[in-house]
């Protein structure tokens, strides 16, 4: 978060007393309830208002720091779509493919789920292998291809509770080739892409192998 020059507010937010005692000298964060409802789990840098500065005896002192990143709650598919690399077997929207896909995935464990917002946070993996066209050898015929990304979200439930999910999406195609392409997503809460990136390759590789 950068640091706008402090301007003052008359008040701040409910709880943030408490939380300052338990933090002199520091700041404590000022968070948008529109995008979630724990502000003590993972936190998007949109969803911080700013910060007040909170004095050495665990007081806020009014001075409060706005974060020029706010926003109202929103998608985020630049860490997906900025890397120059083919994605048109995702279609003319691949930030919004992969949405959907994840959407459906939690749909299949709580029915009506629905995603509120999605950010892309890391830099994905891609892979994608290829044959050359049986009558020009110099074009490549793409057969099999995949990606994995680093994601946080909001997902609304019927109900209407709300949670916050971290982790890894998985996406991948073989069989490019074949009458009938295979597909295959998978859905890892929690894993960072240290932990999928090296995954990918053998879930693309045993897909290409299924029959």
């Amino acid at each position: 978060m950068k640091t706008p020059k402090p301007w003052r507010r008359k008040k701040p937010a409910s709880g943030l007393v408490a939380e300052a005692a338990r933090t002199p000298g520091g700041w404590v964060y000022e968070i948008d309830q529109d995008w979630l409802d724990d502000p003590d789990g993972d936190v998007p840098p949109e969803a911080i208002r700013g910060g007040w500065k909170v004095d050495d005896a665990g007081r806020i002192t009014g001075e409060f720091v706005p974060n020029d990143k706010h926003s109202p709650p929103c998608d985020d598919f630049s860490a997906l779509t900025d890397p120059d690399h083919w994605l048109g077997w995702l279609g003319d929207d691949p930030g919004q493919t992969v949405r959907d896909s994840i959407e459906l995935t939690l749909a299949d464990q709580v029915e009506g789920a629905k995603v509120q917002w999605l950010r892309f946070t890391d830099e994905p993996e891609f892979l994608t292998g290829g044959k050359p066209f049986p009558d020009d050898p110099n074009r490549i015929q793409v057969v099999r291809t995949g990606l994995a990304v680093q994601f946080i979200l909001a997902v609304v439930q019927p109900s209407g509770q709300r949670e916050v999910l971290t982790g890894v999406f998985s996406l991948a195609v073989a069989g490019m080739d074949e009458p009938e392409a295979r597909e295959r997503s998978w859905f890892d809460l929690g894993a960072t892409m240290e932990q999928i990136r090296p995954l990918l390759k053998d879930r693309l590789f045993e897909l290409d192998q299924a029959t």
